[in-house]
């Protein structure tokens, strides 16, 4: 485990000259709230390592040695959007293995399968669910963390020698290259529907008051307690509390027996919050937008480019969804988005 500078020192001339580099994170959201990153692991050809992102260690040597190359990454976009958030960081180029599976038609792209079949190594399953917080690691923990990078570089010279007989390795550096951009954008929080939770959408404007106070309560308990947020109070229970508080009966029984007294306190706290906010005040209903309504020119231009994607994905033997989601099809027969903007050059060969 590298968790001094002292350590990481060494290795930073390594992967200067590496001639490949597959690297991979680890989080620990199902422990922490905020989730923490606390692993980043890198194989490079006559190593594994495992970096301890949670120590004070100055990581600008790692990033620097990194950034200007092609990392190779298994289902990436997490990874990527941890590597930003925490390190403002993004590389130049990426390989992404289990996107490689999916455009060479793979229905079972997870790294695990694609280990057992190409290479030939069983991995084992168990401990992606453990607390990566935890330290030191065991011997396990280390061996399934190394496991995530070690094959990658093998997997992606499979799969690449693959995509390239099938003349599909193009799409793949096309789509890698925006999923970096996509990946590296600094999205911010909308206070207005930050809260409203899955079922909220059926609630009274006098409900959503409430809900509304409840999930800030529950917000600034989670990350008192370091804990995720339905460790807390589960979205059930909350949605049932501000329907039974809105609807004038009592919440007694719709509020978790397991919970101690102060926390039932201060759940009916919030409820009273939520209950004495004037009409005013209350949240507007947001209506989920309806469907796009298609006149028969745009209906025709949709079944058209739907045919054609249907006729590909069967000839090359992919999901459809891969060349080009429902929404998709949809905004080029409404013409919402100009085609060079919305579709990828493999995409427009497909489909225009």
């Amino acid at each position: 485990m590298i968790d001094s500078e002292e350590k990481l020192a060494p290795l930073l001339p390594h992967l200067q000259q590496a001639e490949w580099i597959a690297i991979d994170t680890e989080a620990n959201s199902l422990y922490a709230y905020p989730p923490r990153l606390c692993l980043i692991q890198i194989s490079i050809p006559d190593r594994d390592v495992i970096l301890d992102p949670l120590v004070p260690i100055d990581l600008t040597g790692l990033f620097s040695a990194l950034g200007s190359r092609e990392l190779i990454l298994h289902g990436a976009d997490y990874d990527l959007r941890l590597l930003w958030k925490h390190f403002q960081f993004r590389p130049a180029a990426l390989f992404d293995t289990m996107w490689a599976a999916r455009f060479l038609g793979y229905t079972e792209f997870g790294l695990t399968h694609l280990v057992g079949r190409m290479i030939g190594t069983p991995l084992e399953k168990g401990p992606q669910k453990m607390n990566w917080a935890k330290r030191p690691l065991t011997e396990r923990m280390e061996r399934y963390a190394k496991n995530d990078t070690h094959y990658l570089r093998d997997l992606s010279q499979s799969l690449s020698s693959e995509l390239e007989s099938l003349g599909r390795l193009s799409w793949l550096r096309e789509l890698c290259d925006r999923l970096i951009v996509e990946c590296s954008q600094t999205t911010s929080v909308d206070h207005e529907t930050v809260w409203r939770i899955k079922g909220s959408s059926r609630l009274s404007r006098a409900s959503l008051a409430i809900l509304r106070e409840i999930w800030h309560w529950r917000e600034s308990e989670a990350v008192h307690r370091n804990k995720p947020p339905y460790f807390v109070l589960s979205n059930e229970a909350m949605i049932e509390i501000a329907d039974t508080a809105a609807s004038g009966r009592s919440i007694s029984h719709a509020i978790p027996p397991m919970l101690n007294h102060s926390k039932r306190t201060a759940i009916k706290a919030a409820v009273e919050r939520g209950l004495s906010l004037p009409h005013s005040d209350h949240p507007a209903i947001l209506r989920q937008p309806s469907s796009p309504r298609l006149t028969q020119a745009e209906k025709t231009r949709y079944e058209s480019l739907k045919k054609r994607r249907d006729q590909h994905a069967e000839k090359l033997n992919l999901d459809p969804s891969i060349i080009a989601s429902r929404l998709t099809l949809t905004n080029l027969a409404l013409e919402i988005d100009q085609p060079e903007k919305a579709l990828m050059h493999w995409q427009r060969e497909l489909l225009l």
